[in-house]
C-alpha cells in the first residue's frame, strides 16, 4: 500500500474521534491540531511504507507561541518551519516507555488495533496531559526541574535547553540565572558547537531585559 492510500485510510478511521474533541485535521501537515490561547496542541502522524508493511509513528505535542516566538530566531531552524514548530513532543511509545515506538501495520485489521490504541492512549493520557502541560508554568517546570537530566519530552535537548531559559524568563523563574549556567554547562557537556554556545549567550542578553508583564 502508498503511503498516501495508508494515511487517508487512516485519517477516515480517525477524524470523527478527532473532531469530537475539537482537532482538526491539517493534511499538509500529517496532524491534527486544536489551537488554544497559548498556541496549539497536536496529535502528528508519520508512516513509512515498505514493500508489505507501514511503521506508524505517532507523536503528541504542544506549541507555546511565546516561547518560540523568542526560540527560533536562535536556533536555527528554516524560516518556513517556524511557525509550525512544537514546543515539546514525544511519541505514544517513548510516552509508555515502549521499546517500539512504531506501530506495524500488515492488514486492515492491524489498522483498525492501531486507531483503536491511539483513541485509548489520547483518552486516558493524551488529551489531558497536552491541556495540563501547554501552560508557561508546566513547561518551565518540564524543561527546568532537572536541568543536568535529558527531558523526556523532546528529542532536541540542545532545543531544550533554549527553550527552558526562555520559558524560566517569562515565567520570572527565581532561578533564572542559576539555570542559565546550568542548561550552559549542559551545552558545553554535549559537546554543543561554538556557533550554538554564542547564540546561547546572545539569548540571555537579550532575555536580561525581556518581561512577560
Amino acid at each position: 500500500m502508498s503511503t498516501q492510500a495508508f494515511e487517508i485510510q487512516l485519517y477516515e478511521k480517525l477524524n470523527q474521534f478527532f473532531f469530537e474533541h475539537d482537532y482538526l485535521l491539517m493534511v499538509d501537515k500529517k496532524q491534527y491540531r486544536k489551537i488554544t490561547s497559548s498556541g496549539f496542541l497536536n496529535v502528528i502522524f508519520t508512516c513509512t511504507s515498505y514493500e508489505n508493511e507501514i511503521l506508524l509513528d505517532v507523536n503528541i505535542g504542544c506549541r507555546n507561541e511565546k516561547i518560540e516566538q523568542i526560540a527560533q530566531q536562535y536556533l536555527g531552524n528554516s524560516r518556513d518551519y517556524w511557525g509550525d514548530a512544537n514546543t515539546f513532543v514525544i511519541s505514544i511509545g517513548k510516552f509508555n516507555d515502549s521499546k517500539n515506538f512504531r506501530y506495524k501495520i500488515q492488514t486492515d485489521s492491524d489498522l483498525d488495533d492501531v486507531c483503536e490504541e491511539v483513541r485509548s492512549f489520547m483518552l486516558t493520557h493524551g488529551f489531558e496531559f497536552l491541556e495540563t502541560h501547554s501552560s508557561l508554568g508546566a513547561i518551565n517546570r518540564m524543561f527546568n526541574a532537572t536541568p543536568k537530566l535529558s527531558c523526556k519530552y523532546v528529542y532536541n535537548q540542545s532545543h531544550r535547553r533554549f527553550k527552558g531559559l526562555i520559558a524560566s524568563k517569562l515565567v520570572n523563574d527565581e532561578n533564572f540565572r542559576d539555570l542559565f549556567e546550568k542548561h550552559q554547562r549542559g551545552l558545553i557537556f554535549s559537546v554543543a558547537p561554538e556557533e550554538e554556545l554564542q547564540k546561547f549567550d546572545r539569548l540571555m542578553g537579550f532575555l536580561m531585559y525581556v518581561s512577560d508583564n
